[in-house]
């Protein structure tokens, strides 16, 4: 169980951006430091005025003609539907904005739907302008050339308010999703909408002016303050800081996103349908990246989460996954619930060390625990960009080496099949008491998915 990961290895240097998922930003980074502008317009305040279009940049917009990019269609037995939530905490300022004595949020709940939900329209996967800020700002930006993936195109397979289902009449297990940082909500698509076909409300939530953009209602687009952030933090040699300060706002937006959901009557911000479908006493949470963080760290803060997943996120705030020196109170105390691990290549308990402390310290608490390896998988593997960025791999002028480096050398459908069923069987064995027997080891029908002892 101990630290194999040399010190200063370069997979130990690259796990440090992907605690906060930021290695777009990194690279955007520099370029402010040195006066090298990347075009963003609202940068300052972190807000730009957006019309019927969001402001989206032309160079975006021009991709219409583009082929447009396709989700793998959800699997279980419900078509699914969507709603949006613009969320407002009056009791917290914006920790990022000085002078926004709000925070405010956008989320969206995923659900299943009637059988008729087909006459209502497909959920676009982003705005165009929240896609104009992903081609730029997002978590491929520094890999991706800018103006080549047509990002706004893509439809989800949600239902934009289609009627909600209620299987046997029961309350909906509601699952939270946190993306990592560079990526909006809906870059977990992929994954929300199976659980919802398979019966959950699942809950995205963008974590504002860190996400690439947030579109809201009225057209306001907040985008990402994270780049200057970052460059402060470097200037003043406070990195620790700042992983501490992205970790804790986003704990306390999925808190805060939590008790919106347990509000009644009409202070609800739930659209009739959904009000009381909710069972709030089954609540899990899983995201990639900063969001698995997010994820295991509201484990640990917060009782009403029953259950999480980390997708290949640190869990500490140091340089490097092997440097121990700043353990999160995740990784310092443990979780006392079922946490599940889910690691590319080379990232599991014994090479992460912060991944180690949480789970040996979860294990002296007698604490469920699962670490699995997707053999061939890429710490993106474990977002859209499995599914789309194979898809658009020649336009965006990757080289088979450049694609695999991303999103790795499993096959898409394998790679997008295991996640489904290990994270469908992992919130229905502990939100819903139905056990499969799936992570109980190894299994034929996935022999990509190594279960590291």
């Amino acid at each position: 169980m101990g630290n194999t990961a040399r010190a200063g290895s370069p997979r130990g240097v690259r796990a440090w951006w992907r605690v906060a998922g930021i290695g777009a930003v990194a690279v955007l980074a520099v370029r402010v430091a040195v006066g090298i502008g990347d075009g963003t317009e609202g940068a300052a305040n972190g807000t730009a005025a957006g019309g019927a279009n969001g402001g989206a940049a032309p160079r975006t917009m021009a991709l219409a003609t583009a082929p447009a990019l396709v989700l793998p269609a959800p699997t279980g037995r419900h078509p699914v539907g969507t709603v949006s939530l613009h969320l407002t905490d009056d009791r917290r300022p914006d920790p990022w904005v000085a002078g926004r004595p709000h925070r405010e949020l956008m989320a969206s709940v995923r659900y299943p739907a009637t059988r008729d939900a087909a006459r209502f329209p497909r959920a676009p996967q982003l705005t165009a302008a929240e896609a104009a800020a992903f081609d730029r700002l997002g978590s491929l930006a520094d890999r991706v050339p800018a103006g080549r993936v047509a990002w706004g195109a893509t439809l989800t397979h949600a239902h934009q308010g289609a009627p909600v289902a209620r299987p046997h009449g029961r309350r909906l297990p509601v699952v939270l999703y946190s993306p990592g940082t560079g990526d909006p909500r809906a870059f977990g698509s992929t994954l929300c909408d199976e659980l919802a076909s398979r019966g959950y409300a699942v809950v995205t939530l963008d974590h504002t002016y860190e996400a690439p953009a947030v579109q809201f209602p009225d057209g306001r687009v907040a985008r990402s303050v994270l780049r200057e952030e970052l460059v402060k933090a470097q200037r003043a040699g406070r990195i620790t800081a700042l992983l501490e300060k992205v970790s804790a706002v986003r704990v306390a937006d999925a808190r805060f996103v939590l008790g919106q959901l347990a509000r009644g009557g009409p202070q609800s911000p739930l659209p009739v349908g959904l009000r009381g479908a909710l069972d709030l006493a089954a609540v899990g949470m899983f995201g990639q990246s900063a969001g698995g963080f997010t994820a295991a760290q509201a484990l640990h803060d917060d009782p009403r989460v029953r259950a999480a997943v980390d997708m290949d996120g640190v869990l500490g705030y140091t340089q490097r996954d092997d440097d121990p020196s700043h353990p999160s109170t995740v990784g310092r105390d443990g979780v006392g619930r079922p946490l599940m691990l889910m690691g590319g290549t080379g990232d599991d308990h014994h090479t992460v060390a912060s991944w180690d402390a949480t789970w040996r310290h979860s294990a002296a608490r007698g604490t469920w625990l699962r670490d699995l390896t997707l053999r061939g998988g890429r710490h993106a593997t474990y977002t859209d960009a499995e599914a789309l960025l194979p898809q658009a791999a020649r336009r965006a002028g990757l080289s088979p080496a450049a694609l695999a480096e991303l999103v790795g050398t499993v096959a898409p459908r394998r790679a997008v099949a295991a996640e489904r069923a290990y994270v469908t069987a992992f919130f229905d064995r502990w939100l819903r008491g139905r056990d499969g027997r799936l992570l109980d080891g190894p299994s034929g029908r996935f022999p990509q998915v190594r279960f590291v002892p």
